[in-house]
């Protein structure tokens, strides 16, 4: 009777905490989702069967380790051979050792392991429970990086790899952890959260472990010693594991809280997927077995960390809250496309733009137009610490505003066309929220300029209509930008009284990887999605190519973006080759010796040039296409005004090494000068603070 009244006790507890922080619906439905029937397995993954007959097989094993997978056992061997294979499955790419540690097994998990070819295999003389075994392996790792794995988990791809990328791209990175989830798919853990009672919960627990919710990387109260990752030194600087939680439970927490007061980050990765089989180790009952130190060990750790729970979440904090440390600043994004920086160059600027906004201590959340985003664009963003909100997981951006709109510290509306019918929207639900607008480039003035150069005047009249709507939306707006000094400079004295800021392209500079010599061919980069690429592939097909064939034959002249299947037919001819959109650009800007910007209309700065500079890819350009981005005709580019001067251009630069290096060298300092992150970054710090 004791025994249910406890459970009971315990039971009634959960759900009140859960009503206070989900709310009742999101009560409902998370015991819906616990009591929910359960499929055997996810066909998203295929797991090794627990009941495969052991066959001897052998594990990667460097003599160098990068990393050292620390997996601690005490029996369960079928679990543990499941755990070895999915490992000896999907590998890393960075060299790593697995040491397993026997804690006196009950079976024969040693004699077994012992037939595992490249697997350390230590053994507790007597049983240390999970922190002692744990913190020996340890001491016997020869890697500079400890990944703790629990022996009743399954790896997946990128596992270890995703846990690595943390340490290199998040500054400060002291721990990196997994998404962990069930068997049957569903969610178990998306990062920690530590009430200041010191009560603590699994974010995400029985979510889909799809929800972009759970799929960008953040900051985490703690996450799961079932998937930690740790740098070895910092291990040891803080103690391992601390052993007054022997013989398991709260030392995950603890190490967390004590690499975060070493002045270190605990990082929660989402693209380190490990399936983990909950209490198989250590049982669910909380009042029976090793479970039974949940309760126990919480208490020393309150003792423990009084002071720093005084700065975590107050108990009952809603969910969707506690997961964001205090004063981080929040800034909703809203573009007409979810960014794919492969496809266009605005995208690559909004890319760069967020990582610039997440280094600055922003907590970023984006919507597209259309409320659409692929799964790779989501896991893209995702790595950059951003949370798409997108279907069928986010509600349209009116309920959203209304839910999350007060608590906005910026929003930015990108192109005159998305802004126009959301800026009242956004000013009304987000008051306190500082409203930016990114006009991506004046579509204005490229509308006039394609009028001009085409002669129809229908397109003179959008222009006109584009104009008036592009100014008011920059009257309205706290702070507008705009890509190219030309454009600031027409502002200026269109709009004298409103805030208008320079943020132009953003470029990482790569550098020349290949000297002239071992380049050949000519490339375009442009997708036909924006008219004035339309125009210049036909200009260079028709006009300029075939002057430039005649000269030398065996030219190439590479075209990359999308192009619709007819556009393929029309441009096809000897010597082009059409690759469409393509993931990575870097082949041809490292083996191409010319990069070629045809454009006869267009506004703002074109990142097909920037891209190019920035590979130290010299580029033949027409005046149009060089606008505001301080280029200088024979020393950063080649300048061609008409097809003859352009194709006169190209054959120079392309023979020429003299001038080629001269203007590779004037392209890269160019970028670093103008299109650099630090640009950038002074103008976000100007305008948000």
């Amino acid at each position: 009777m004791r025994w249910q009244l406890r459970r009971l006790h315990y039971l009634l507890q959960r759900i009140g905490g859960s009503v206070a922080q989900r709310g009742l619906r999101g009560t409902i439905s998370r015991i819906v989702q616990e009591l929910r029937p359960r499929s055997e397995a996810d066909p998203a993954w295929e797991l090794v069967p627990l009941d495969t007959p052991f066959m001897p097989f052998a594990l990667p094993r460097a003599s160098e380790p990068l990393v050292s997978v620390i997996v601690p056992i005490h029996g369960k061997l079928a679990y543990t051979l499941a755990c070895l294979r999915s490992i000896a499955r999907h590998g890393a790419d960075a060299p790593f050792e697995v040491i397993v540690v026997d804690d006196a097994s009950p079976d024969d998990s040693a004699a077994t392991l012992a037939r595992v070819g490249g697997l350390r295999l230590l053994r507790n003389p007597a049983n240390l429970g999970f922190i002692g075994s744990c913190n020996a392996g340890a001491a016997q790792a020869a890697g500079r990086f400890l990944l703790f794995l629990n022996n009743d988990t399954q790896v997946t791809p990128g596992w270890l790899d995703r846990l690595l990328d943390c340490f290199a791209e998040e500054t400060g990175c002291g721990i990196a952890g997994s998404r962990l989830a069930y068997p049957d798919g569903r969610l178990q853990e998306a990062g920690g959260i530590v009430y200041a009672d010191g009560e603590a919960w699994n974010y995400g627990r029985f979510e889909s472990r799809d929800d972009p919710r759970f799929l960008y990387r953040r900051d985490a109260d703690y996450v799961s010693g079932a998937a930690l990752m740790i740098e070895a030194a910092l291990f040891r600087q803080v103690g391992g594991f601390d052993a007054r939680y022997a013989p398991a439970y709260c030392e995950d927490m603890d190490l967390a809280f004590a690499v975060r007061a070493a002045g270190r980050r605990v990082i929660y990765q989402p693209a380190s997927l490990v399936v983990h089989c909950e209490g198989i180790s250590s049982g669910l009952d909380p009042f029976a077995g090793v479970k039974r130190y949940q309760t126990v060990n919480r208490g020393k750790f309150v003792d423990k960390w009084q002071d720093a729970l005084k700065r975590q979440p107050a108990p009952r904090t809603p969910v969707e809250r506690a997961i964001h440390r205090p004063g981080l600043r929040h800034i909703l994004i809203v573009d007409a496309l979810t960014p794919d920086p492969a496809r266009d160059s605005g995208s690559l600027r909004l890319v760069n733009i967020m990582r610039l906004l997440r280094e600055q201590g922003w907590r970023i959340s984006f919507m597209a137009d259309n409320r659409r985003a692929s799964k790779d664009e989501i896991a893209l963003l995702g790595r950059l610490g951003v949370h798409v909100l997108c279907k069928p997981w986010a509600p349209p951006l009116p309920a959203w505003l209304k839910r999350e709109g007060a608590g906005l510290d910026a929003a930015m509306l990108c192109r005159h066309y998305v802004a126009q019918p959301h800026l009242s929207l956004v000013r009304r639900l987000a008051p306190d929220a500082k409203l930016l607008f990114d006009t991506v480039d004046l579509h204005f003035l490229r509308e006039q300029r394609a009028a001009s150069h085409t002669g129809n005047a229908a397109l003179a009249r959008q222009a006109e209509a584009s104009r008036q709507c592009e100014l008011g939306l920059i009257r309205a707006s706290d702070a507008s930008f705009v890509v190219s000094p030309v454009e600031y400079g027409l502002l200026a004295a269109e709009v004298p009284e409103a805030r208008v800021e320079l943020l132009s392209n953003v470029h990482e500079v790569f550098g020349r990887s290949k000297p002239f010599a071992q380049r050949h061919g000519l490339v375009f980069v442009g997708g036909f999605a924006h008219p004035p690429n339309v125009d210049a592939v036909k200009w260079l097909v028709e006009d300029i190519y075939p002057s430039i064939r005649e000269r030398l034959p065996g030219m190439t002249l590479h075209l990359i973006g999308d192009i619709p299947d007819a556009a393929r037919q029309q441009f096809m001819r000897p010597g082009v080759q059409i690759h469409g959109r393509v993931d990575d650009l870097g082949p041809w800007m490292e083996g191409c010796r010319v990069a070629l910007a045809p454009l006869r209309y267009g506004a703002g700065v074109k990142g097909k040039v920037n891209m190019a500079m920035s590979h130290g890819l010299p580029v033949v350009a027409t005046p149009i296409a060089a606008e505001g981005m301080n280029l200088v005709d024979g020393e950063s580019v080649l300048l061609g005004p008409d097809a003859p001067a352009f194709a006169e251009a190209v054959l120079r630069l392309h023979e020429d090494e003299e001038l080629w290096l001269r203007l590779s060298e004037g392209g890269l300092d160019n970028v670093r000068r103008h299109f650099s992150f630090d640009a950038a970054r002074a103008v976000l710090r100007r305008v948000l603070g």
